[in-house]
């Protein structure tokens, strides 16, 4: 399970919440609400040290997204990037 879902799963409360979408499915249309979907954020950047932006946010729609996110953040990170 990817860190997004395990995240989704912490803040949903239940396995079956994330393991039922998939990488592409928007998270606020798949009944997320939006209330989770800033705690998301805040997850995100507490445990995996990546800063998200409101700019940012406003792209930020499925798991995938996320994932891509945080693996191009974390790859500037390592590589002396911003």
């Amino acid at each position: 399970m990817s860190t997004i879902r395990e995240l989704l799963v912490e803040l949903t409360g239940t396995v079956e919440y994330a393991d039922r979408i998939g990488d592409d499915t928007d998270l606020a249309a798949s009944g997320i609400d939006s209330g989770d979907l800033v705690r998301l954020v805040l997850l995100v950047e507490q445990r995996l040290g990546v800063e998200i932006t409101a700019e940012d946010m406003e792209e930020l729609r499925t798991i995938g997204d996320y994932e891509r996110f945080v693996a191009g953040r974390t790859a500037a990170r390592t590589s002396g990037g911003v």
